[in-house]
């Protein structure tokens, strides 16, 4: 099946240029869950990414991309916290300077981790990022990053499905979070081109469940605004990352805050992994979907680690 705007050239080239840079994350088990669901289930841990998320892989293909004028004049973007810590983590790799748009209500420990990354925070409401992006972006003139709308972006989330499937080939299914849609429209890129019928499943929480009716609607629907513990998941699709999932005929689910939070708990305290919510999402999905999916191959994309504990 070919998709529009990436293709799976695109991420066979993005896993070559960022390979220096990024880890390649492992893929962990758990006997407990296999017995609680009877399926086989593969987390691919972006937790222990380069900065803690699967952001790191789109912004560093898409910094390596630029040339060498707009590069110069620096970076910029808007971000609760991943994009922003990947895109000043980019931004080192080549010497320049990142700038962040954060909502003013991000977890601290994002926002704490994006400076130490060395990017120059700016807060904000969280309705008002992307105007406000667009104000410093006419100010200081750098060159902006969107955190999923764009080609490079996509063609680099889409690595962690590229590995995932190079480790574990057979899977029947494969499940990554769903907020803007880079990270599951670069998975579905590669799961459409590999294993074209694959069963796509992005999970969403219920909260705010955009994407879902999005796909439904045939519309890009805005974003509901509502409060989630899977913080990173609170933004609409764009076009590129709509057009993707739409013509990739993907599923949404979409799982509540108690499931988010069991899930991210489960991932801590039985698998010991520190998982965001917004990562542990994955996981509620396969135990919300338990009488469908057992007894088949399950792969899930766990996007990040970085969190303040606040949801325990």
């Amino acid at each position: 099946m070919t998709l529009p705007h990436v293709s799976i050239e695109d991420v066979r080239a993005a896993a070559k240029r960022i390979a220096p840079y990024v880890n390649r994350t492992p893929v962990a088990t758990s006997q407990t869950l296999r017995s609680e669901i009877e399926a086989a289930v593969y987390f691919k841990l972006e937790s222990q990414q380069k900065i803690g998320a699967f952001k790191a892989r789109g912004a560093v293909n898409a910094v390596l991309q630029l040339d060498e004028q707009s590069a110069s004049r620096g970076v910029m973007t808007h971000s609760s916290g991943n994009h922003g810590q990947a895109l000043a983590y980019a931004a080192s790799i080549r010497d320049i300077s990142c700038t962040v748009v954060v909502p003013d209500d991000a977890p601290q420990v994002k926002m704490d981790a994006m400076q130490g990354y060395g990017a120059e925070l700016v807060l904000t409401p969280h309705r008002e990022r992307v105007a406000t992006a667009a104000r410093v972006q006419k100010e200081t003139g750098a060159t902006f990053i969107h955190p999923f709308n764009d080609v490079r972006i996509i063609a680099g989330q889409g690595t962690a499905a590229l590995e995932l499937l190079e480790d574990v080939p057979d899977l029947d299914v494969l499940i990554a979070p769903v907020g803007g849609g880079g990270l599951m429209s670069g998975t579905t890129v590669v799961g459409r081109s590999l294993r074209p019928q694959m069963r796509l499943i992005g999970a969403e929480p219920a909260q705010v469940d955009d994407a879902q009716r999005s796909l439904a609607s045939g519309q890009i629907q805005p974003a509901t605004g509502n409060p989630t513990i899977a913080d990173g998941l609170r933004t609409e699709l764009q076009q590129l990352t709509f057009d993707i999932l739409s013509a990739g005929h993907i599923e949404i689910e979409t799982v509540s805050e108690e499931q988010i939070a069991d899930a991210a708990r489960f991932h801590l305290f039985r698998m010991k992994h520190l998982v965001e919510p917004s990562g542990a999402t994955g996981l509620a999905v396969v135990r919300k979907l338990a009488d469908e999916l057992a007894g088949y191959q399950v792969g899930v994309i766990v996007s990040g680690g970085n969190t303040d504990l606040s949801w325990l």
